[in-house]
């Protein structure tokens, strides 16, 4: 029988599984990663773990949740009411770090990606994929930043920057430092 857990146990814990479940998905990918493994490292029976979560796709949605608030947090914490195509490109920085350290972007045009795709709640793909899109509103086609170009041009061309992170370890040189050049220099004809 699963042991009873008090409120902040249960918030804890579940912090604690979402967590590991990030670092096991960057680390290893979404089949290889064991929910088992997670318990053993949070420090619950396996048994306890359906009081969390009622399937592996539900953490990983939460995982994925989670991701994605740090983004809006980055949204907010860098972007002003009326912000400069500098600050866009800072939140793009931002942003690249963020995909780099938690690897999951990489991945998700693998066939592992796709496996946890397949099989997470349609609901939960319609709210994120919608999440997404209003991300997108909020940053590259912000009201206040006049395009240059075509929108599908402009999603096309950081779509390509951010895809570095797929090809970082073929380009010889710091890819950071490659994407930021790149993004610089394209920063001013995306914007006026």
């Amino acid at each position: 029988m699963a042991k009873g857990f008090i409120e902040i146990e249960k918030k804890n814990i579940r912090e604690k599984l979402i967590a590991e479940c990030e670092k096991s998905w960057a680390g290893v990918g979404y089949k290889r990663t064991r929910i088992d493994e997670l318990c053993m490292k949070v420090g619950i029976a396996k048994g306890s773990f359906y009081l969390f979560f009622d399937s592996k796709e539900l953490l990983f949605c939460a995982v994925s949740d989670a991701l994605q608030q740090r983004q809006l947090e980055q949204l907010e914490e860098t972007l002003s009411e009326e912000p400069s195509k500098e600050e866009l490109g800072l939140l793009l920085k931002k942003i690249y770090l963020g995909y780099d350290k938690s690897n999951i972007f990489v991945q998700r045009t693998s066939p592992d990606f796709i496996a946890f795709l397949n099989k997470a709640p349609a609901e939960w793909l319609e709210r994120y994929q919608k999440q997404s899109m209003e991300f997108i509103e909020k940053t590259i086609f912000h009201p206040h930043l006049k395009l240059k170009m075509k929108r599908e041009k402009a999603i096309g061309i950081i779509n390509a920057l951010l895809g570095i992170l797929t090809q970082k370890d073929m380009l010889g040189y710091d890819h950071y430092k490659i994407f930021c050049t790149l993004l610089d220099s394209i920063i001013n004809e995306l914007y006026e």
